[in-house]
Parts: C-alpha cells; structure tokens; sequence
C-alpha cells in the first residue's frame, strides 16, 4: 500500500529515515524497511533521504526540488510578507486556468492536523461564471434586505451596504471585481478543518502575491454564505464540510510600491 522502495545502490545506510519517521514505522534491517502499518504518508523519509534512495508512495524522488540551493532569500520573503495587500481593484481579466493550476497545486503542499490532506479547493475560474453568481447573489440578498429579513447587527449592516451600492451604484463591494473566488472547506470530521482550512488559503495568498496575483479575504462572501444556505449547494461544496473561508483573486488593477510600517508587536512572554 505504502509502496515503500530503497534503492541499495543509492542507500548510504545513514539511517535518517528511520530517525525521522514521526510514525515510527521505518527499522533498519540490511536496509530501511517499514515493519508495521501507521504510515501517515507525509513522505518525510523520502525528503530527508540525502541520496534520493527512498521512493514511496510511488513517488519518484528525481521528480522532488532539491531545498539546497533554492530556497528563498530570507529578506524577500520579508517583503513578500509585509508588501501583501488586499487588493480590491481587479482589471477584470481572467488569470489563464495553467496558473490558477499552478497556485492550488503550490496551496495544496500546505500542512494539515495529522497530514489528513483534506482540504477542499472550491474555486470559480471563469470571471463570466462569478459574474452570473454574484448576480443571483445580490437577488436573493436583495430580496432578504427589502422583506427585512436580514439579521440584526453588523451582518444586516454591510449586506444592506452591499445591495445599496448594487442596486443604486452598480458597484460591487462583495467580489470587488475580481475575476475570481476560492473557498477552502474540510470534512468537518478531521482533526482540526477549520484550520487546515485557512492554513490552505494563507498559503495560497503568498504565492499568489509572489505571482503578481492580488488577493483579498472575502469576509462578504462569506456572509452570504451565512444567508443564504443553498448558495453552499450551488457551488458544490459538500454537506459534510466545514467552511474555511473566501478569498476573491485576479489580476491587480493597482500598483503598491513599499510596504507599511506596523507596531509595536503585542508579544507576551511566558515565564
């Protein structure tokens, strides 16, 4: 099942498989063999081969980047970080459906609560498709807003700016544009969904950003979610599932060129 090979030729017999294996399933016998069930197929074994002699999974450790020598400069990736918007102005243009590919594949390396790897990837990648669903949208909100159905509170605040600004403006404050939209979900039975969920998108978001891809957390969205349940069923996303979040995306209409200064950190140290 785990498709477990070394390649003896390749093997130096360190033993840091075995070491490593957080399940402890890996014993060294003339070479690393897995003794037991318990495989939580996180392939540490096959990343901290420094040979490239395990395979598992079927996964061929040639087709694995090397770390050594390509991993990131640690002051870009501080830029990367703190030169992150949200962008709520789109030029309206669809990404091609490779890159999109490109970042959900990317996302999807993202940890998970016992490597469950369950998260859910919903994604509109057509703008023509998001148009049609915002429109049915801001009906069915209109029609809660006029009957005075919407909740009290902050809720019944922003959705009735929403449809105020649709109806009377033309302008959309729930997608702001963007061409496109991710919700990541997970079964409500893993370990911890909701934050494999949002470790998902927070992973997604930084490498959009390093694409030249801007981002925004539709926290709108997902108050329309919270109204209007079958909208859950329109875009597929199963009954069993945990909702994560939103997070509208597209190419940027505007141009940041720093990044803002914040602080002081809130920090308390245990002692």
């Amino acid at each position: 099942m785990n498709q477990f090979q070394v390649d003896e030729e390749r093997c130096i017999q360190c033993g840091e498989c075995v070491a490593e294996c957080p399940a402890g399933v890996i014993n060294m016998d003339d070479y690393p063999v897995i003794y037991k069930e318990g495989c939580y197929q996180c392939q540490h074994c096959l990343a901290v081969c420094p040979t490239g002699a395990v395979s598992i999974l079927g996964r061929d450790p040639d087709a694995s980047i090397l770390l050594d020598g390509n991993m990131p400069d640690p002051a870009k990736l501080e830029v990367l970080i703190k030169g992150r918007r949200s962008v709520r102005r789109y030029t309206g243009k669809d990404l091609s459906p490779a890159l999109i590919d490109e970042l959900l594949d990317i996302a999807n390396h993202s940890p998970t609560g016992v490597n469950v790897q369950g998260v859910l990837f919903t994604v509109v990648r057509e703008g023509a498709v998001l148009k049609k669903i915002l429109e049915e949208v801001m009906d069915k909100l209109g029609k809660l807003h006029d009957a005075g159905e919407l909740p009290e509170g902050l809720v019944a605040q922003y959705i009735g700016m929403a449809v105020s600004a649709w109806k009377n403006e033309g302008q959309d404050i729930i997608c702001r544009g963007a061409p496109h939209l991710l919700i990541t979900s997970a079964p409500k039975d893993a370990p911890c969904p909701a934050q494999d969920s949002l470790i998902a998108l927070t992973t997604f978001q930084l490498m959009a950003h390093a694409k030249g891809v801007g981002t925004f957390w539709d926290g709108m969205f997902m108050m329309a979610l919270s109204l209007l349940p079958d909208l859950v069923k329109r875009l597929g996303i199963p009954e069993n599932h945990l909702l994560g979040y939103a997070m509208g995306f597209g190419e940027p209409e505007v141009e940041y060129h720093r990044t803002v200064q914040r602080g002081p950190v809130k920090v308390h140290f245990v002692d």
